[in-house]
């Protein structure tokens, strides 16, 4: 049962959400055949022991909606062991706004606390109605608590808007839709202004995220943030949480010593970003890989799906390493296959 009504959304995150969210990718058998439960059982303990506040069950790659919600309940079910409270958030990025809608609502019944609003390849909005439109719809389909996400990946700033969701976009949004109770302030990434046009606007009314932990770490010593989520932080093990509690205990000395430690982990993790991301995709492949660094699962990945290879591996490696962290040195071939291998 959610722990909240839909008006009541928005209490509930403000309650609820603090701390940092990672990313769980399916892991699937070696035959690519079915998903692993216990690959995936293997990421939420880990992510648990990590001190993650929740955990994002990644659709972007090529799994089929009732293996989705299959590993959906997996998540839930290993979350609430051991009298664990784990926020399991839905990654509503599907083909359309009819697949969405009917994801959406096999999430809630799968477990699912939250929904990362996505925004699907073939929509092309060339108005702020047809994103409110679509926007609305999914929420209107759910008595989740919704994440709005202003991102470039969406492709919307050309036509609409350099901030890619403009705020007065966001304000209709939070007015019509009560279940929306945050934004991961991505607009007009790279730049910070997104978050801080947030954080001043709306920061009275929903929970303000900041994703990205090289703008984490310094922001968080000037604004109140609250929640990280969602983003790839499983590349830094139990750091993030660590960091986000400093932040809360006004520790800014080591918050900043720590943001410099990162560096060159930090570095090494952005030119291989730019490298095989593109600019209009997110790698799965290179996110997978990146916490298996840490002890996460690993695994194949079925095709389509983006590849990672030597190279860009030992330049994680290596990051990690410079920034005095101690990631995994089994073989690289090693990944491929999984800690848990079925």
């Amino acid at each position: 049962m959610i722990p909240y009504t839909r008006d009541e959304a928005r209490e509930w995150a403000r309650e609820r959400l603090v701390g940092a969210v990672n990313c769980t990718i399916p892991s699937f058998t070696n035959d690519l055949k079915s998903i692993n439960e216990a690959g995936i059982r293997h990421d939420v303990r880990l992510a648990k022991q990590h001190g993650f506040l929740g955990t994002l069950g990644i659709s972007e790659v090529n799994i089929t909606l009732p293996e989705y919600l299959d590993f959906l309940q997996i998540i839930r079910d290993e979350a609430d062991q051991d009298g664990g409270d784990l926020v399991v958030v839905h990654h509503a990025s599907w083909s359309d706004l009819e697949q969405n809608i009917e994801a959406v609502k096999g999430a809630e019944a799968a477990g699912a606390e939250l929904v990362l609003l996505s925004y699907p390849p073939n929509f092309y909005p060339e108005s702020e109605q047809e994103i409110y439109d679509y926007t609305r719809a999914v929420c209107d389909a759910t008595n989740l608590a919704v994440i709005l996400f202003p991102m470039f990946l969406w492709g919307f700033s050309q036509r609409i808007h350099p901030s890619d969701i403009p705020a007065r976009l966001i304000r209709r949004l939070l007015d019509d839709c009560p279940n929306v109770a945050v934004i991961k302030a991505e607009g007009g990434f790279p730049s910070i202004m997104g978050i801080i046009e947030c954080h001043r606007l709306f920061g009275e009314e929903v929970v303000i995220s900041c994703p990205i932990e090289g703008e984490l770490l310094p922001l968080g010593q000037l604004i109140p943030i609250q929640l990280s989520a969602t983003s790839d932080h499983e590349f830094w093990g139990p750091t993030i949480p660590h960091a986000m509690q400093l932040l809360r205990d006004g520790k800014y000395d080591e918050v900043t010593e720590l943001y410099w430690k990162m560096h060159p982990a930090r570095k090494a993790k952005g030119a291989v970003a730019q490298q095989l991301n593109g600019g209009a995709f997110i790698n799965r492949q290179l996110w997978k890989f990146q916490g298996w660094l840490q002890g996460y699962n690993g695994g194949p990945l079925r095709l389509p799906t983006q590849r990672i290879h030597e190279p860009q591996m030992n330049a994680l490696r290596k990051g990690l390493l410079d920034s005095g962290f101690d990631p995994s040195t089994d073989p690289f071939r090693e990944f491929f296959i999984g800690r848990n291998p079925a």
